[in-house]
């Protein structure tokens, strides 16, 4: 399981290199995947969106113009919840998912559907 972003699907202005980096997270999964397929073994991505984490008051400046700033991206309507994700990336790495093999699940609240 690997994890890339909204980034890894879409370009970000002014942030190239974290831009590259995570579509880099995505071709790299597409890749292994292929490498392993055929040993049973699955691999993919799971790329979240904006999502409630100390990480993202740093990014938003901790103040209420940032975080509606953010929110407001955001076709949900709000910023996801770290339990989302791990449902995402549970569910990925169970039998359910048995048969999605290098696959970049976006987790953005359609963000990215923009």
């Amino acid at each position: 399981m690997n994890t890339s972003s909204g980034a890894g699907i879409i370009g970000i202005k002014g942030s190239p290199a974290y831009t590259a980096a995570k579509h880099g997270v995505i071709g790299l999964t597409k890749a292994a995947a292929l490498d392993y397929a055929a040993q049973n073994i699955r691999v993919n991505a799971v790329c979240p969106g904006y999502i409630e984490t100390p990480m993202m008051d740093r990014f938003t400046g901790g103040t209420a113009e940032g975080r509606a700033k953010v929110v407001s991206e955001e076709p949900i309507g709000r910023m996801g919840r770290a339990e989302e994700i791990a449902e995402a990336v549970l569910w990925l790495c169970s039998d359910a998912a048995s048969f999605t093999v290098g696959h970049a699940l976006i987790v953005d609240g359609g963000q990215t559907v923009q």
